[in-house]
């Protein structure tokens, strides 16, 4: 059971004054976000503290609709006799820009049907993490991971615990308010080893969540972030091949993001995209089932609405391979004359599939399994991509040798039609929440 916060009346108080203020100074449309946002850190390097640091920001944010003009403006001065000159600079600034008849604020009805559940965004016992205690979970995690086996081989251990809480509300001049809270904790290992040819591979491991009781525990942390980088060591280039390639949920994110990036409306309008024209198509095999979801209790993407004021609501994407919607802002739908959906991902839901990461390796009997990635790109125009990639190569069904330095490549569209398993291994600490996916015939460039 969670008592879920609201944000202060003085927050709320000065945006809607400077949404009145706006109005006054002449401008048609305006929306107002006041915003604070408290960071805390500690980051602890081989046996001593490193770094501490705080910050604590604040500031409004204002979106300006002026005789068909737009302008985005910000300040971080909230004295009131501040703001008021500042505005009436903004509206005047914002009259001598070139017209743009797209720019206005949502239409009203989508403001409707907002969600009220509660996503448990915020901890109300935040304060409750003192400086004593973000200090020995950093110096646990280092503890732990010189524990390990062939600790001796550690060069260097660095570990870090954040915390931040945030606090926002939002009014526009035609009918919207929302506010939200939010907090996250975290912990983090990263691990320096040194190999016989002189390298030097670096890995870690990180865990967290909204509440501080999600955090994890920082002896796992430390002893996988260890061992993470002691698997590295050996590390060689493969054969070049064409391999199947079982990806790691951690790591799978990086894959997904190249496939969602273009289904933003900013792309399609600007023919940036493979994907524009493709809804209602086949893009990848069956097991492609992706819905997007803002309504997860604790997700890192959940929300009541999204940036302009959108109320949540789930939102199919791909519905077994076939592509059933696009990331839609308003300014863009009114290029396109498409309705609006939301102007970005929340958090992403699955279609699992049964079997564990191990039972997927041990099904592929032979391949790659791979855990990272090591630079590249993929472009968002033709949807070729090139990766740098490492991680173990499969062997009899089962993790074997540390290969790095390779490189995958070809494109989105055959890549995502080769999809043959979905792990039952969502990647907790991530919106994307990426589970082990398997690919057939992928092309791996080493040696």
């Amino acid at each position: 059971m969670t008592t879920r916060e609201t944000v202060g009346e003085e927050f709320k108080e000065i945006a809607r004054a400077a949404v009145t203020a706006a109005r006054v100074a002449g401008a048609q449309g305006v929306a107002a976000r006041v915003g604070k946002v408290r960071d805390v850190g500690v980051q602890w390097r081989d046996g001593q503290i490193e770094q501490v640091t705080e910050s604590t920001t604040r500031g409004l944010a204002l979106s300006l609709y002026v005789d068909g003009c737009f302008a985005s403006v910000s300040t971080s001065d909230l004295r009131p006799e501040a703001i008021g000159p500042f505005i009436a600079d903004a509206v005047a600034m914002t009259r001598t820009l070139s017209q743009d008849p797209f720019r206005v604020l949502p239409d009203p009805a989508l403001y409707l049907n907002r969600p009220d559940l509660d996503l448990e965004f915020a901890d109300p016992e935040y304060n409750n993490l003192s400086a004593t205690r973000r200090r020995d979970l950093a110096r646990t995690i280092e503890d732990a991971a010189r524990s390990v086996t062939a600790a001796d081989k550690i060069l260097s251990v660095t570990t870090s615990v954040s915390d931040s809480r945030s606090e926002m509300f939002r009014v526009t001049s035609n009918g919207f308010e929302g506010e939200r809270i939010d907090t996250s904790f975290w912990l983090s290992g990263s691990v320096t080893v040194k190999d016989s040819d002189g390298r030097r591979p670096e890995e870690g491991d990180f865990s967290g969540g909204r509440f501080v009781r999600d955090l994890g525990d920082p002896k796992r942390v430390g002893e996988s972030s260890a061992q993470r980088a002691l698997a590295r060591l050996g590390s060689s280039k493969a054969a070049s091949n064409a391999m199947t390639m079982v990806l790691d949920n951690r790591a799978a994110g990086r894959l997904v993001s190249a496939l969602l990036s273009p289904l933003a409306a900013s792309s399609i309008q600007q023919r940036r995209s493979f994907l524009e024209g493709r809804a209602g198509q086949e893009v990848g095999s069956p097991l492609l089932h992706i819905e997007d979801d803002p309504l997860i209790p604790k997700g890192f993407g959940s929300r009541h609405f999204d940036g302009e004021g959108i109320s949540a609501r789930k939102l199919p994407i791909f519905d077994r391979g076939v592509l059933r919607n696009y990331y839609i802002d308003t300014y863009y739908g009114r290029k396109l004359s498409m309705p609006p959906t939301t102007g970005g991902t929340s958090n992403l839901s699955w279609a699992l599939g049964s079997r564990s990461q191990a039972a997927l390796i041990a099904d592929a009997k032979e391949g790659v399994f791979v855990t990272g990635f090591l630079g590249g790109n993929s472009n968002g125009t033709t949807g070729d991509y090139s990766f740098g990639v490492q991680g173990f190569m499969i062997r009899q069904g089962a993790s074997a040798e540390p290969v790095a330095e390779m490189n995958i490549s070809g494109n989105q569209l055959e890549l995502w039609k080769r999809l043959a398993g979905v792990g039952n291994d969502p990647y907790p600490y991530s919106p994307l929440r990426t589970p082990t996916l398997v690919f057939e015939n992928v092309s791996f460039a080493g040696i």
